[in-house]
C-alpha cells in the first residue's frame, strides 16, 4: 500500500505514515528507499504524485550531474501533443525498466562470478544484453514505422 503524503495549502507536505512534515528532499529519500508514495491535495482530495515527483526530479536536475540534458528534454517536449506521444511515454518506462532488471541481472551474475567460470559468466550475460535491445529496438523501429504509414 501506497504512503500517504498530504500537501497543504501552505505548500507544507505532511507523511500521515511517520505523522510529521516532509521536505522534497524527503520524499526523494522515501523514493529511493523503494517506499510508492501518493501525493493529496488536502484542500480538495487531487492525486498530485506526478507534479511532486517532477519537482523532485526538477530539484535533483538543478544540482550535481543531471540525467536529462537539454537536448534529451528538448526530443521529450517535442514527443507532447504528437500522435506517438503515448507510444514515447510507454517506450521511455519500458527503456527504464529493462535497463533495471539488467542492473539486477548484471549484480546477480556478478555474485555469481565468484563461483563459476568468468569468461562463461560474461558472455552469456552479454548475449542476453543484446538480446533485449535487440528486441527492443525492433518494437520501437516498427511502431515508427507503422506510425508512419497512418500519415496521410
Amino acid at each position: 500500500m501506497a504512503r500517504t503524503i498530504k500537501k497543504y495549502a501552505n505548500r507544507r507536505l505532511y507523511d500521515t505514515h511517520a505523522s510529521k512534515h516532509v521536505t522534497l528532499e524527503g520524499i526523494r529519500q522515501l523514493v529511493v528507499d523503494g517506499e510508492d508514495i501518493v501525493v493529496i491535495d488536502d484542500t480538495n482530495g487531487e492525486d498530485i504524485t506526478r507534479s511532486i515527483l517532477l519537482q523532485v526530479i526538477a530539484e535533483q536536475e538543478q544540482g550535481g550531474r543531471p540525467i536529462l540534458s537539454a537536448g534529451m528534454l528538448r526530443h521529450i517536449i517535442r514527443f507532447y501533443g504528437n500522435p506517438m506521444q503515448e507510444f514515447m511515454a510507454q517506450y521511455l518506462e519500458s527503456s527504464v525498466e529493462n535497463f533495471l532488471n539488467q542492473q539486477k541481472t548484471m549484480q546477480d551474475q556478478f555474485r555469481d562470478l565468484l563461483a563459476h567460470t568468468p569468461m562463461a559468466t560474461m558472455q552469456t550475460m552479454a548475449a542476453k544484453n543484446l538480446g533485449a535491445w535487440a528486441d527492443m529496438q525492433k518494437a520501437f523501429l516498427d511502431a515508427m514505422s507503422a506510425g508512419q504509414q497512418k500519415k496521410p
